[in-house]
């Protein structure tokens, strides 16, 4: 029996459903489960290694808000400061954004998307639709707007205020 054959056998073995057991009552699971396959699906679309959601979800917050400090950016994405400059260090590196002096506070650095950031963010939203195209269809327009209602409610509720 060749390797592909035993896995597709042993693939056809496993049961079909899990019981998640006593993740049934944790919100964070069931949105962690479903980003991890956004994620995957992501990285595999782009074909890039050194492109992943967080630098595409980074140069479309610059994109947005000319002129974002770094403090701003890693409170709104979600990731801590070290992170933040990691990903503001790459997005330098290709080209896609600059970090300017703010002129108002010579210590905090204004971000800004290129003009080559600009097409690689088209290009991204591209790739990022796709990859949602298969959790839109199951939702009805009116779902999908009340799942973007109840997430930034959360964010909105829970986290917008905090500092990582």
């Amino acid at each position: 029996m060749t390797a592909k054959r035993a896995a597709r056998t042993e693939a056809q073995a496993e049961p079909q459903e899990v019981d998640i057991g006593i993740l049934r009552d944790v919100v964070g699971f069931r949105i962690r489960r479903i980003q991890n396959h956004l994620s995957q699906n992501f990285a595999q679309r782009v074909g890039r290694k050194d492109i992943k959601p967080g630098l595409f979800s980074t140069l479309a917050i610059i994109s947005a808000n000319p002129g974002i400090s770094q403090t701003v950016l890693a409170r709104e994405i979600g990731f801590d400061k070290a992170t933040v400059v990691a990903l503001v260090d790459s997005l330098e590196g290709f080209g896609w954004a600059v970090r300017e002096r703010a002129p108002n506070d010579r210590r905090r650095h204004a971000l800004q998307i290129t003009k080559e950031g600009k097409l690689a963010l088209k290009n991204l939203l591209q790739v990022g639709l796709a990859n949602e195209a298969q959790i839109r269809a199951a939702l009805t327009p009116q779902e999908l707007k009340r799942l973007f209602e109840l997430l930034d409610k959360l964010y909105a509720t829970c986290f917008a205020a905090e500092q990582l």
